[in-house]
């Protein structure tokens, strides 16, 4: 398959043909390309051209388009759609994606769309994941799925999951009820193809499968599933009623959105944004890490004024401030980086003590041959051991100090419930930096006797 590449010749000629209102060189034109290559076509086109094009082609792959939509090329097409247009376009949709799509929808047309879905049981599994929270199993999870009695025969089994299949875009699992919808395990095509007819299932079906509960977190269910190396996932509710599952694309997304919030908050950025939003919600999103950053300077050039004294008969150390700081900030973000994603694979072994230990013994080896090294290089420079040897000490002291803090305080907020990724972000550099410049300068006091 020959990778997508969008071009400008390409968009021009699309704009052109919809300006000409040339709908069948339009449709010829688009009918080998892929949904999602579509829904990158969109985004470059403007909002009216955008909604041209899903008014013309068919609801069974616009529907799939406007999924695959950026979220704010999708709020603008749909804002030029009518309720029951857009109701057209979830009645094909698998119930998780319709939810999705309801949930961006201003609240005051939800109820208008809904009540506009001909297919009144698409309509009531819709209502029913809405009221999942969306960072749950059932707010992620859709509702079709193959699912037969325990107490069928083989060929009542192969006619029923031939009708529930019709509405099931991939099979990956049959799973296995009983009277009362409660899940009690899954069914191998094999053993189904090579079992006799009148064999009930009970007799055949493998009782151990993989589940979650409806109110288990997002993040939880991605670690069963990436641990299990599953491709979907059964959800039971509070009674163990199988009620929906949860497919692979769903919680690659989940992995993709954590990973970018995470990575914004080790940016020093607060909240969720994009480079296209506007300036204004661009700065919200960073100014409070800045704020910090200038506090945090501010209180390192305050304690530099407590030392002014040393700092006039030794200059030199006012050089090397800059070093500390910066080793310092260094180690407690790589620190904290090892430990965070230590939680967020759910692989960190071993008590906080043993944890803090280990850290402080890496950061005190690479701490002492660090010293050396700058030992060595100050001494030969400026041919005073006393103040090579402060210098070189404090760097040993600031790099295990460093280390300690950026071990503890991702697993002391991961233990709040607070995301630990913000710890390794300019919150653990600029504390590392005051505790850095702070004991720089009371090592170097007290070695140099001043």
């Amino acid at each position: 398959m020959t990778p997508f590449k969008l071009t400008d010749e390409l968009i021009s000629e699309i704009q052109h043909l919809i300006g000409e209102k040339k709908n069948t060189d339009l449709k010829l034109l688009l009918t080998d390309f892929h949904y999602a290559d579509i829904a990158e076509i969109a985004g470059e086109l403007e909002v009216e051209e955008a909604t041209y094009l899903i008014k013309l082609l068919d609801s069974e792959k616009t529907s799939e388009i406007i999924a695959e939509m950026h979220e704010d090329t999708r709020e603008a097409v749909l804002n030029n759609l009518t309720a029951k247009e857009i109701a057209g376009e979830l009645e094909e949709l698998d119930t998780d994606d319709a939810v999705d799509i309801i949930n961006e929808l201003p609240k005051e047309i939800v109820q208008e769309v809904i009540s506009e879905i001909e297919d009144r049981e698409h309509a009531k599994d819709i209502v029913e994941l809405l009221r999942y929270n969306e960072d749950s199993a059932g707010g992620l999870m859709a509702k079709e799925l193959v699912k037969v009695n325990e107490n069928w025969n083989v060929l009542t089994c192969v006619k029923e999951m031939r009708a529930q299949a019709e509405n099931v875009t991939r099979v990956h699992s049959i799973y296995v009820v009983d009277d009362e919808d409660k899940l009690k395990g899954r069914l191998s095509l094999k053993d189904l193809l090579t079992t006799s007819t009148k064999t009930n299932i009970k007799d055949v079906y493998i009782p151990k499968v993989d589940s979650v509960n409806v109110n288990e977190k997002a993040e939880e269910v991605a670690k069963i599933m990436s641990k299990y190396d599953l491709e979907a996932i059964p959800v039971v509710d509070e009674i163990g009623r199988l009620v929906g599952r949860i497919t692979i694309d769903d919680i690659v997304d989940v992995i993709r959105e954590e990973a970018d919030k995470d990575y914004q908050l080790a940016a020093g950025i607060s909240q969720d944004v994009e480079a296209d939003d506007s300036i204004w919600e661009l700065t919200k999103a960073r100014l409070p890490w800045l704020i910090l950053g200038l506090l945090g300077g501010l209180g390192a050039a305050a304690i530099m004024g407590g030392f002014e004294e040393m700092i006039s008969k030794h200059a030199i150390l006012f050089f090397f401030t800059p070093l500390i700081a910066a080793m310092a900030g260094n180690v407690g973000v790589q620190s904290s980086a090892i430990i965070v994603q230590g939680l967020a694979n759910d692989d960190l072994k071993g008590s906080v003590g043993n944890r803090l230990i280990k850290e402080m013994l890496l950061a005190l080896l690479n701490g002492l041959i660090l010293a050396i090294l700058l030992l060595v290089f100050t001494w030969i420079w400026k041919g005073t051991f006393d103040t090579a040897l402060a210098i070189s000490l404090s760097l040993v002291v600031v790099i295990v100090v460093a280390g300690l803090i950026g071990t503890f305080i991702p697993l002391f907020l991961h233990q709040r419930n607070i995301d630990p990724a913000i710890a390794t972000g300019p919150f653990i550099t600029t504390s590392n930096d005051i505790f850095g410049i702070l004991i720089y300068f009371w090592i170097a006091k007290w070695i140099l006797g001043i």
